[in-house]
């Protein structure tokens, strides 16, 4: 199969979120599949951003010029240059338009969401699907992730589907996070290209939700874990689009996200104080003390270590941590909590970090380094999310023998064996209300195991949770395999029952 990708962002190449992780890891794991599932390299076609980081030099291949309908111009058509470029075992398509993605920010600035965001993805899914109309060569699956490549699915059916290379393809459209849509009124709707008439999926008389649109356009759909693709058929969870989710039956499934083993491994990772495995921890006492020591706390202090990063969004519960961290800084726990988002949810944890320098202090940037550090020398790591799709923080932690203590939700509750219901068997520490007397209780469950049988029982836990295995190759790819072949079996059923009941 030939695969190609429609992303706004990839790590380490742009990236606000999760949503980067996965796009990049999930490319690199279908590239190392067994000889004769995918064609070539997997294409990851992404939007080149300002200050996106620079390509390695030697791996940069072509320079293609395509020509895209554009809306905005007084000809109708830009000339675009999709930048080529062969990395970490996939082809990373930059799509260079600077008048579109040449920004302060990838989405919007202080006052919002950019008001011309349709016309910015419209444009970047135009020119992927040109590109690859230009490389001749069929297209088996066109896999969207969330609402910004949405308009894929709109332009596919509306302008491309009696093209050869990109009738006949396969759409699977991942929902990494149903939260957000990319809503864009009647008003803004000539940004799309869309022409009065045009049946347009994802529309209403108010306009069209471009997420709508990508979920109804696609042949198969897919969330990020079991758990959140449940919760999703809710109307509490499901965000307006429940009802289309039912819909679809059977073509809406959960693949749970994996985790690229290589790149995080607390027994090569280079950035860490120092190496440990599930064999031997002892590293780990050593990166405690340098989490500790710089952040200026005691490392000869014994109290657990809490650790928290993340989007200061109110999804991530951050102020679910700060309701709760004056009880926990009394009950002798420490918190070193690394975010960036709303000021809204930054001021508590600036006024706990001034009021106790030496019990709490709070990273306000994205810092991949000391991500790191948190994640392989916090005692336990907390993710008290209302709602999680999947979660990639708490995998890491298991990865690097940091207890996770989790709300009971989505892919946390897919991913984490609770120890106090599963004693002896469990992973982390799991509660099932997403309130701070909830957190509290979890993290008492966490200091009473760690003070019994002298320790033991903890490294036990430690241990189990190291050898989980999440990888990406053993994991979720193979399964996102299967969809695809589902999905080209759907696009070719719908196609031959189309043209059965054309006159």
């Amino acid at each position: 199969m030939r695969v190609a990708m429609l992303a706004a962002e990839c790590e380490p190449w742009a990236k606000t979120g999760g949503l980067a992780d996965v796009v990049d890891a999930l490319a690199r794991a279908l590239g190392r599949s067994p000889a004769g599932v995918i064609d070539g390299p997997v294409d990851v076609f992404l939007p080149r951003y300002r200050g996106l980081t620079d390509l390695p030099e030697g791996t940069v291949t072509e320079e293609l010029v395509v020509r895209v309908p554009d809306p905005r111009r007084p000809a109708g058509v830009s000339d675009i240059t999709i930048i080529s470029a062969e990395v970490n075992g996939y082809r990373l398509r930059l799509v260079d338009h600077p008048a579109a993605f040449d920004r302060a920010a990838f989405y919007g600035d202080g006052k919002g969401d950019y008001a011309d965001n349709a016309w910015r993805f419209g444009l970047h899914c135009r020119a992927a699907l040109e590109a690859l109309r230009s490389d001749g060569r069929p297209v088996d699956v066109i896999h969207l992730h969330d609402w910004q490549a949405g308009p894929a699915a709109i332009f596919r059916d509306l302008r491309y589907a009696e093209d050869p290379i990109i009738g006949p393809a396969a759409m699977v459209m991942t929902l990494h996070n149903l939260a957000y849509h990319g809503w864009t009124g009647n008003a803004a709707l000539g940004q799309l290209g869309v022409r009065p008439g045009d049946d347009v999926p994802g529309q209403n008389a108010d306009g069209v939700d471009l997420l709508a649109a990508g979920i109804e356009g696609a042949d198969l759909v897919n969330t990020v874990s079991a758990g959140y693709a449940a919760e999703a058929l809710t109307p509490a969870f499901g965000m307006g689009l429940d009802g289309l989710l039912r819909s679809l039956g059977d073509r809406f499934i959960g693949i749970l996200n994996g985790l690229d083993s290589t790149v995080w491994d607390p027994a090569t990772d280079d950035v860490i104080a120092a190496p440990f495995t599930r064999g031997d921890l002892s590293g780990k006492a050593m990166c405690r003390a340098d989490l500790l020591d710089r952040n200026g706390m005691d490392p000869g202090d014994s109290g657990p270590v809490l650790g928290m990063i993340g989007r200061l969004d109110p999804q991530k519960g951050f102020d679910i941590l700060a309701e709760a961290a004056p009880a926990l800084v009394a009950r002798g726990w420490r918190l070193i909590v690394q975010g960036s988002g709303r000021p809204s949810l930054a001021d508590p944890f600036r006024a706990l970090a001034a009021a106790s320098p030496t019990r709490v202090t709070f990273i306000e940037r994205f810092d991949r380094a000391m991500a790191r550090r948190i994640y392989a020398g916090a005692d336990a790591f907390v993710m008290p999310s209302r709602f999680e799709p999947c979660g990639q923080g708490q995998m890491i932690a298991l990865r690097y023998g940091t207890p996770p203590i989790v709300h009971r939700t989505g892919g946390l509750a897919d991913t984490v064996v609770d120890e106090t219901l599963h004693p002896g068997a469990g992973t982390g520490f799991v509660f099932e209300h997403p309130t701070p007397e909830g957190l509290l209780w979890a993290c008492d469950q966490a200091v009473a195991l760690h003070a019994r049988d002298d320790g033991s029982a903890w490294a036990d836990l430690q241990a189990r949770g190291m050898s989980v295995d999440f990888d990406w190759v053993t994991g979720a790819a193979p399964h996102y395999v299967d969809a695809y072949r589902r999905a080209i079996a759907l696009r070719a059923a719908a196609r031959t029952a189309g043209a059965s009941a054309r006159p």
